[in-house]
């Protein structure tokens, strides 16, 4: 197991302003997963998600409504729990990249007429995410520290030695 890599995932010194941006941004993206997934909030599930989706080209419907609504829901959890959020943010980020370019382009910026202004709000915030992690009372904190106590006590084992 490659430790430094799973540190430099997990590790992150942004602070509060982190756990600020990944709170709300995990709910909003759990929410519309969970439309997709389970017809919550007035949504369609997976079935209606996934004839929508592919009416806009996006084939076969029923797996990418599955994809994009599972990114979007374990991504948001993972998010509001500051769990892995590097790779829940790259994976939400390109969801949002996806949904921007396939269904609101077209529509021009404003929300208003299904523009992609919102998307493009939390396409940047999952890009500043998956820049600085998940920052204060992140549960990568906790794993980090666990990780780096194992790490440290095989080398101990290997070694003969403290590390």
């Amino acid at each position: 197991m490659n430790t430094h890599v799973i540190n430099k995932v997990l590790n992150s010194n942004a602070g509060l302003g982190a756990l600020a941006l990944r709170v709300p941004v995990g709910i909003i993206l759990a929410a519309h997963g969970a439309q997709k997934l389970f017809g919550w909030f007035g949504g369609y599930g997976l079935d209606g998600t996934g004839q929508w989706m592919a009416s806009i080209g996006l084939e076969p419907g029923y797996l990418m409504a599955l994809l994009a609504g599972s990114a979007e829901f374990f991504g948001g959890l993972a998010l509001l729990l500051g769990l892995l959020t590097r790779p829940a943010a790259a994976v939400s980020a390109f969801t949002m990249l996806v949904a921007i370019f396939s269904a609101h382009i077209s529509n021009g910026f404003f929300m208003s007429n299904n523009g992609y202004e919102y998307a493009l709000a939390l396409l940047a915030a999952t890009v500043a995410l998956a820049i600085q992690g998940g920052g204060a009372f992140a549960l990568d904190k906790g794993l980090n520290s666990i990780l780096k106590d194992t790490s440290n006590e095989d080398a101990v084992l290997s070694t003969g030695r403290t590390a």
